[in-house]
Order: C-alpha cells, then sequence, then structure tokens
C-alpha cells in the first residue's frame, strides 16, 4: 500500500505541512453498489453490535470499488463502532448502535451514566472491562483485515465536555460550568484518562502507514494523529471555549503527534480561536441546516483559518464549473460529493494536479 499510494502520500504530506497554499487536493466519491446493498439490508436505524468479520468485510468491498480513482484518497476503514459508545460504554454505560444508510457506518452512542454528580465517585476504569474487550478484538480483525490493503482511520475522541455530556448530558453539563465548575473538572481528568487509554490501544494496534495516520476525512497525515472534538462550544462563546476547551483538547493532542478537528456550521465563530490551538493539524468544515454550506462562504473562511489546512464538502457539479473557471481556494482539500464516476473522477485530477491559484 505504502508504494501504490506513494505520490499521494507525498502530495498529502504538503498540505498538511502548510507548504502548498497555493494548490488543491481532492476525494471524490463514486456510486457504490457496496452502499446500495447495505442499505438494502438496514432499513431500520436502531441495530446492535455487528459481527466484526462482517464489518471487516463491508469495508473491503467498499474500498475495493476505489480502486480506479486516481484522486488524493487514502482507503482506509472507520472504527464508527466505537466512535461514541466505547467511551462511557468501558465505565459501565448502556451502549446502543445505530445505522447510517448514507455512509454504511453503524455508529455507537450511550445513555447517560449518572444521574447526578453523587454518582460520580463510583465511576472506575476497568482495563478488562467488556467493552474493551470486544473493541480490542475489533482491532485485531480490521488490522488483518486490512493489512497490505487499506489503513485503519483514527475515531472521534470524546474529550473535555463531550465526555461530561456522556456522564450527565448536555443540559446538566452546560449547568454545571456554572454551578459545579469542579466537578466538570474532574469528570474532565476521568475523561481524560480514558481518552488516551483507548487512543493509545488503537496505535498499539494499528502500524502507521507511510509514517502516518489514516482519517476519515484527513484521508492521511504524518505521525499519531487523533481526532478532537470541539462541538460542545459550538452553542457557547469563544471565551467559554478558551476557558474550559483548549487547554483539554491541547493537551491530548500533545499526548500524541496532534490532532484534526471538525466545525459545524454553528460552530464558525471559534474558527480563529481553533485554528491557534497548539498541535492542531487540520480543520474539517460541516454544512448544517439553517447556515450557508461551507463552499459558499470558502474565501472567508479561508481568510480567517490563516495556513490551516482545510476540509471542506462540495457536489460535483459545482465543483467541476468551479475548476474550468479557476476559482477555487488553495489551501484546501475538496470532498466532492455525486461524481458519475472513476473515467470523470480523473480526468478532474489531472487539472487538479496542475492547478495553482
Amino acid at each position: 500500500m505504502q508504494k501504490k499510494y506513494a505520490r499521494v502520500f507525498d502530495r498529502l504530506r504538503e498540505f498538511y505541512e502548510h507548504r502548498v497554499q497555493d494548490r488543491i487536493f481532492a476525494v471524490f466519491d463514486v456510486p457504490s453498489p457496496t452502499l446500495r446493498e447495505f442499505r438494502n439490508h438496514n432499513v431500520g436505524k436502531v441495530c446492535g453490535y455487528p459481527d466484526p468479520a462482517e464489518r471487516i468485510r463491508f469495508w473491503d468491498h467498499l474500498l475495493a470499488e476505489r480502486a480506479a480513482l486516481n484522486d488524493d484518497s487514502v482507503p482506509s476503514a472507520y472504527l464508527s463502532e466505537f466512535d461514541q459508545g466505547l467511551y462511557g460504554g468501558v465505565l459501565g454505560g448502556e451502549v446502543r448502535f445505530n445505522s447510517d444508510l448514507d455512509t454504511g457506518w453503524i455508529s455507537s452512542m450511550v445513555f447517560p451514566l449518572l444521574k447526578d454528580w453523587a454518582e460520580f465517585s463510583r465511576l472506575r476504569l476497568d482495563p478488562n472491562h467488556e467493552w474493551f474487550q470486544k473493541y480490542e478484538r475489533q482491532l485485531n480483525v480490521f488490522s488483518e483485515g486490512a493489512k497490505g490493503k487499506f489503513g485503519i482511520s483514527h475515531f472521534i475522541l470524546i474529550n473535555g465536555l463531550n465526555f461530561v455530556f456522556e456522564l450527565i448530558g448536555a443540559t446538566a453539563t452546560y449547568l454545571s460550568l456554572i454551578d459545579r465548575p469542579e466537578m466538570v473538572r474532574n469528570a474532565i481528568e476521568l475523561g481524560f484518562k480514558v481518552n488516551v487509554e483507548i487512543q493509545k490501544r488503537f496505535f498499539a494496534k494499528m502500524p502507521l502507514i507511510a509514517g502516518g495516520t489514516c482519517g476519515y476525512a484527513v484521508q492521511w497525515i504524518p505521525g499519531r494523529i487523533v481526532a478532537e472534538s470541539v462541538d460542545p462550544f459550538h452553542m457557547t462563546s469563544v471565551d467559554y471555549f478558551e476557558k474550559w476547551g483548549r487547554a483539554t483538547s491541547e493537551r491530548i493532542m500533545a499526548e500524541f503527534d496532534g490532532g484534526v478537528t471538525h466545525i459545524h456550521g454553528n460552530g464558525r465563530h471559534l474558527l480563529e480561536a481553533v485554528c491557534s490551538m497548539r498541535g492542531l493539524k487540520a480543520v474539517i468544515l460541516g454544512d448544517d441546516k439553517d447556515f450557508p454550506p461551507a463552499m459558499e462562504v470558502l474565501e472567508g473562511l479561508k481568510v480567517r483559518a490563516g495556513d490551516m489546512p482545510l476540509v471542506v464538502n462540495v457536489r460535483f457539479n459545482d465543483f467541476s464549473e468551479r475548476l474550468d473557471r479557476h476559482s477555487l481556494v488553495g489551501g484546501v482539500l475538496y470532498q466532492v460529493h455525486g461524481a458519475p464516476g472513476a473515467n470523470e473522477v480523473n480526468r478532474c485530477m489531472e487539472k487538479i494536479r496542475a492547478y495553482r491559484v
């Protein structure tokens, strides 16, 4: 795999090292028989924890469909089964699963663990908990199934206030910032330990590829890179992020070789503050209801982000028109949706590699 994607690794290394603000990068999706079959067999959203062997077969088939694409993607499977529920599950929380018919992911969440802060003292991190065992087994299955063919993407941290959400729920967390700040700090400390334990097990099982970490949106970044989330601060002021978010995010990114994060439409007021975090390698810009798509306001967002690498979503027709008009913003990885097929993608990529802002 390292040899096959050598050119892509070289391009992405320059991108994430802030050396190519005048160039553009692109990853495309194309019609997928594997996703169509997934939708046919997963009518309802609620489901149970799936068989890891079945999940790695899904990823094997899905990623094999992309073999003819000559874009800036690095194929990797995502451990969506553990993207939220694992963090509360290892402390005894009730883990629930849902299938996403658009992506083929089966994601997890957990009910709040505590009725109130009086129960916090009973929480213990058990390294041999049942959910750690399931996690280790799936890491082994995925590592073996991906070997030589594709990578395994890092998956989201549930750190800081995100972790407190899992303990007492979002509303109680925001109230506790005012009423019980000492308990919030205690919970953040426990969350840090849980997150580090989970992520260190990931990197122990998943060797770096070409010296870097695969990521479902960023594709590949040099070093051991984690995926942080600043979602709780999307609904707060920048001051709250500075008081309750920055230090926690910077601390866990420093445990590894840095991190990436995402910002939804309602969190764009945080962009300058987030981009100034030590250790941050890239920002993924999300699109959400009642906010203009990031692509429509990208020039302004890029000015605010400076030389921070950005990842943005765009439809194929819009991207193609802007590519032909030479009006695309540089220093950006475009996730292009709805491409007709490999031939169209590869023709676009010839223009993309020659593109200079």
